[in-house]
This record gives C-alpha cells, sequence and structure tokens, in this order.
C-alpha cells in the first residue's frame, strides 16, 4: 500500500466515526406547527391526518395539552401531523369552527372534522383519540 491510499484510509475512517458519532435526525416533524388564518385551509388539505390545538397564551389548561401534544408529535411524527392555532390571533378559523372554549383540539381526516376535545385531558385520552383514527 503506498503513503496515498493509507491517507485516503485514514480519512475514510475519520469520516465514518464522524458520521457514526453524529446525532440523529429529528422526524420530519418533531413538533406542531405553528398555523394562521392564511395557511390552515393549504396545512389541513396537504395532509391526510391532522391534529390541531386551538390555544391561547394566557389559557392556563392549554398551558397543560400543549406539553402533551409537543410528546404525541414526535411519537406519531410518522403518521400525523399536529398544528396549533392561536386563537387570538387568528379569529378567522377560530370561528370558522365555532371554538368556544379552548383548549380545543379538532381531528382532521382528509381534510375534513372527525373528532374534537375541549378542555385539558390526560394524554392517554388524547392518545387514544388520536389512534381511532390511524
Amino acid at each position: 500500500m503506498s503513503e496515498e491510499d493509507d491517507e485516503l484510509e485514514k480519512l475514510k475512517r475519520q469520516a465514518l466515526k464522524k458520521i457514526a458519532s453524529s446525532p440523529k435526525p429529528e422526524p420530519e416533524q418533531a413538533s406542531p406547527v405553528e398555523l394562521t388564518d392564511q395557511n390552515f385551509d393549504s396545512f389541513i388539505s396537504s395532509h391526510d391526518y391532522v391534529v390541531v390545538d386551538f390555544w391561547a397564551p394566557w389559557c392556563v389548561p392549554c398551558r397543560i395539552v400543549s406539553p402533551i401534544l409537543e410528546q404525541l408529535s414526535r411519537v406519531y411524527a410518522d403518521r400525523v401531523a399536529f398544528a396549533k392555532l392561536n386563537t387570538d390571533e387568528n379569529p378567522i378559523t377560530a370561528n370558522k369552527f365555532y371554538i368556544e372554549g379552548i383548549p380545543t383540539i379538532l381531528f382532521f381526516k382528509n381534510g375534513q372534522v372527525v373528532d374534537q376535545i375541549v378542555g385539558a385531558y390526560p394524554k392517554s385520552y388524547i392518545e387514544n383519540t388520536i389512534k381511532k383514527y390511524i
């Protein structure tokens, strides 16, 4: 083996070591996407199954539900699109779906609402609702 071949092998080993030790990429969508009145319809129509959290920053129960949906979005990232919509900043969409209490979670299948949860519920209840439509 020549000195050039040795150097090439050394570079290959370094590159493989670097690749092996690099962090794994996150799933395509590791946390809920922030939706607005402007992008809501296109997001819903571009995914087969969507879970949307209607919330507001001042809402204490919303702060309970939000981390639960963050966790579930990582677990189901390959099968479900998760999103959230601030009802204070996006009243058109909130009114379109008659959101009167928050948190409200709407479940969309092929662009249509198939279920909803109003209020703060435990992770197991929310997860079971997600599983009904997968």
